[in-house]
C-alpha cells in the first residue's frame, strides 16, 4: 500500500469517525462542514421501513438535529472499519453502537441499537465527504419509545 493510499483511508476513517463525533457533539456546522457531500443517498429502512432517499446535506442534518435534540445525550461508537477506494470514490464499512438517553417517567431512560453502516464517499477539493449513508440495524436494546418521545 502506497503512502498515498494510507492517507486516503486515514482521512475516509476520520471523516465516518466525524459523523457520529459531530452529531454527539451537536455540532451541526462541522458536521455539515467536514463531513457529507450537498446531497447524500439516505438508507435507514432496516430500522424505520420506508425507501432509501437522496437528501440535500441540510435537510439530513435538520432531521437529525430535531431527532436529537430532544435527548439528553447520545453516544455513536463506530469501530471495525474497512475502506475500499476506488480513485475518487471510495465504500468504507464500519460497526457501530448508538446508545440514547432521555430520562424519562414512562420507561427505561436508554434505548441502544447496534449494528454496521455502509458509507459511500467522493474525493472533493475540501476532502473526502459522505455522499451515500446505509444503517443496517443488527440489534436493539431498551426503550425505543424515548425516540418517538423527542418529537412531540
Amino acid at each position: 500500500m502506497s503512502d498515498l493510499e494510507l492517507l486516503d483511508r486515514l482521512d475516509i476513517i476520520e471523516v465516518c469517525t466525524r459523523m457520529c463525533w459531530h452529531t454527539d457533539k451537536r455540532e451541526w456546522e462541522l458536521l455539515r462542514s467536514a463531513v457529507f457531500a450537498e446531497m447524500v443517498h439516505v438508507d435507514y429502512t432496516s430500522l424505520n421501513g420506508g425507501k432509501p432517499a437522496d437528501m440535500a446535506a441540510d435537510e439530513l442534518i435538520d432531521v437529525w438535529r430535531a431527532l436529537l435534540s430532544g435527548l439528553a445525550s447520545t453516544q455513536h461508537l463506530i469501530t471495525n472499519h474497512l475502506a475500499r477506494i476506488s480513485g475518487d470514490t471510495a465504500v468504507a464499512t464500519a460497526d457501530f453502537q448508538a446508545t440514547h438517553l432521555l430520562p424519562n417517567a414512562l420507561g427505561g431512560p436508554l434505548w441502544t441499537l447496534g449494528g454496521h453502516y455502509r458509507f459511500t464517499l467522493r474525493r472533493t477539493p475540501e476532502g473526502w465527504r459522505i455522499d451515500g449513508l446505509t444503517m443496517t440495524a443488527d440489534w436493539a436494546k431498551g426503550n425505543r419509545q424515548i425516540m418517538e418521545r423527542t418529537m412531540r
